[in-house]
């Protein structure tokens, strides 16, 4: 259930990096409306492939790539919001989402870990 939840909530993230990158082209800034572009879609990319991994390392190498991304995704907001090319409500929005993201992605890490060490 929660890698369920996690994997709608990638998604719904990726959808509104998608929309920001479109804004962010149509202002002619390319260079990091690419970088955000790719690091916001590749955790949702990578939560999806966690569900085909080839055993529970496999599926934590997945999920730590997620929360990698996921972290540089939040580097990009932050440096956006900071030369103003996305207002403080889209950066509150958006960061909040990939925060939410990475606690997820932590405490499933964590759990994953535990019982493979059967801790």
């Amino acid at each position: 259930m929660k890698e369920n939840k996690l994997a709608e909530l990638s998604m719904n993230f990726s959808v509104q990096i998608i929309k920001l990158v479109k804004d962010l082209k149509a202002k002619h800034e390319t260079v990091i409306s690419n970088q955000i572009g790719r690091s916001g879609t590749s955790i949702g990319a990578n939560i999806y492939e966690a569900n085909y991994a080839q055993g529970k390392k496999d599926f934590i190498s997945k999920l730590e790539i997620a929360l990698k991304e996921a972290s540089e995704t939040g580097y990009w907001l932050e440096l956006l919001h900071r030369t103003n090319y996305i207002d403080d409500a889209s950066y509150q929005s958006l960061n909040e989402q990939c925060t939410s993201i990475r606690v997820m992605l932590v405490a499933s890490c964590k759990t994953v870990k535990k019982n493979i060490n059967g801790a």
